[in-house]
């Protein structure tokens, strides 16, 4: 169990701490099981290269989830995930680090609720952000 992130304990350019998920083509298989998504460029390295990738590459659905994960490990138990939005902007390969990160970009009080927006990112081993996008998340205020 992690601690509880509250609102009044963050500002704007504070950065979320780094997930680094590094896929397994077990993984991947798993995850086409789970979503349907049975492409062989996800699974199959001869397919994937035949038809010009480098190797294997990563569902971007699973991208999405690994930026939710780094989300909502981040604001804890007590906070809401409200909107997770992102665009896969290039390839990652099973077996290399992802280093998914973000940063806190405004705060708001809105009908009572305390709203916290964030730009989020994978990057590749190479430094090239591969899927961008924004989160919007709810978190408790300050304990008294």
């Amino acid at each position: 169990m992690t601690d509880q992130l509250h609102y009044d304990a963050i500002s704007e350019g504070d950065a979320l701490p780094v997930l680094v998920k590094t896929p397994t083509t077990r993984q991947l298989v798993m995850y086409a099981g789970a979503s349907g998504d049975y492409y062989e460029i996800h699974y199959d390295q001869e397919y994937a290269r035949s038809l010009g990738l480098p190797g294997v590459i990563v569902h971007g659905a699973l991208k999405s989830a690994f930026l939710a994960q780094l989300v909502t490990d981040w604001i804890g138990d007590g906070g809401t995930l409200k909107r997770l939005s992102v665009q896969y902007r290039g390839m990652d390969l099973v077996g290399e680090p992802m280093r998914c990160a973000g940063v806190v970009t405004a705060k708001r009080v809105e009908n009572g609720e305390h709203l916290v927006e964030c730009d989020v990112w994978s990057k590749s081993p190479s430094g090239e952000r591969t899927t961008r996008g924004s989160a919007l998340v709810s978190l408790p205020a300050s304990p008294l």
